[in-house]
């Protein structure tokens, strides 16, 4: 029995991470659950790394376990399953309230078939969220106050987050004070909260960031981290991004999201990244060559944010065990099962 012990890989863009968890799956019998904040959108494949031909292992792999999931002995590959992947249209919001909720629900889906969740991803906070329970179940959505505090800027909006709780604004890094989605949605939280009477946040601490949800801190957690050194990690990241867009057709993807699914450019600029520049060419404001650029500076950009939020995930007490190989974690999953 695996009982509640549960898997989470995390680490930048390009670092491996899908790859690391569907090995661990099918060594361990595991399921894996996605922890992206894009990857829950359909029609989203490509620009956000979402390779479903990435969740098939050839079954010549030995090793571990004996797989019992989707195993066909005749088939050359076998089909890992997953969660949280293609779970929404992209002209609907997603928050992390909503992937929690589905998180924690597949977990205890999979736990009760007795195999191994895994939860592999790029978006720290969702992680994060995961391990450390954010209370979020309280807190609902308000329209009028997410319109008004829209219209600010993210300065703005800082300002306003030190006003309704200074503690928790001062812990935010550069990244987080000019998110400004990020920074509507710690706003709701804040005055929400605060209507709460039932539950009460802290003095000293965010509802958002500390409190522990209810019955679900009795999970056995253990995180690998993987790390690259940052050269190695910009070559891999620029290699992808060529690939994706000169074999994999990502302008062609963001073309078909505005034409045939309707979504506005507005919208796609929201997701940032692949989707903002690509729009950005689309719309002709830029050209191609300085997109690419622009593109790649900003993937390297973002990957320094994913290794400052773990960083600062560490320092808040959360044990990460960095690995640079397969072999290696594929040692320190089996030690934990133990």
């Amino acid at each position: 029995m695996l009982n509640n012990k549960i898997i989470v890989i995390v680490g930048t863009t390009a670092s491996g991470k899908t790859g690391l968890a569907v090995k661990l799956a099918y060594k361990f019998n595991g399921e894996i659950i996605s922890a992206d904040s894009r990857q829950v959108y359909r029609y989203m494949d490509i620009g956000t790394g979402k390779d479903l031909e990435e969740y098939q292992i050839k079954s010549s792999i030995r090793g571990g376990l004996v797989p019992r999931i989707n195993r066909n002995r005749r088939a050359e590959k076998i089909k890992i399953p997953y969660h949280l992947l293609d779970v929404v249209d992209p002209k609907t919001e997603f928050n992390l309230a909503k992937f929690q909720k589905q998180a924690y629900k597949a977990m205890d889906d999979i736990i009760k078939r007795n195999n191994l969740p895994i939860i592999a991803g790029g978006t720290g906070l969702y992680a994060q969220a995961i391990v450390d329970g954010y209370d979020l179940s309280p807190i609902k959505g308000d329209k009028k106050l997410r319109e008004k505090l829209e219209k600010k800027d993210s300065k703005q909006l800082f300002a306003e987050l030190k006003r309704v709780n200074s503690k928790f604004a001062a812990k935010l890094n550069e990244s987080d004070r000019q998110n400004k989605r990020r920074l509507v949605r710690y706003i709701e939280i804040e005055k929400e909260s605060e209507k709460l009477k039932s539950h009460p946040p802290k003095a000293d601490q965010s509802n958002y960031n500390n409190k522990l949800l209810a019955g679900k801190s009795g999970y056995d957690y253990f995180v690998i981290g993987l790390t690259w050194p940052m050269e190695v990690l910009r070559e891999r990241i620029y290699k992808r991004l060529i690939q994706r867009l000169d074999q994999e057709d990502m302008v062609g993807e963001v073309e078909r999201l505005h034409g045939k699914h309707g979504v506005s450019w507005k919208r796609l600029r929201s997701f940032g990244l692949e989707y903002k520049f690509i729009s950005m060419y689309l719309q002709k404001e830029i050209g191609y060559e300085d997109m690419v650029e622009k593109l790649n500076i900003a993937i390297g950009q973002f990957a320094k944010r994913q290794m400052t939020w773990l960083r600062r995930w560490e320092k808040q007490g959360q044990k990460i065990h960095w690995t640079k190989t397969e072999k290696d974690a594929i040692i320190l999953v089996h030690n934990f099962l133990k």
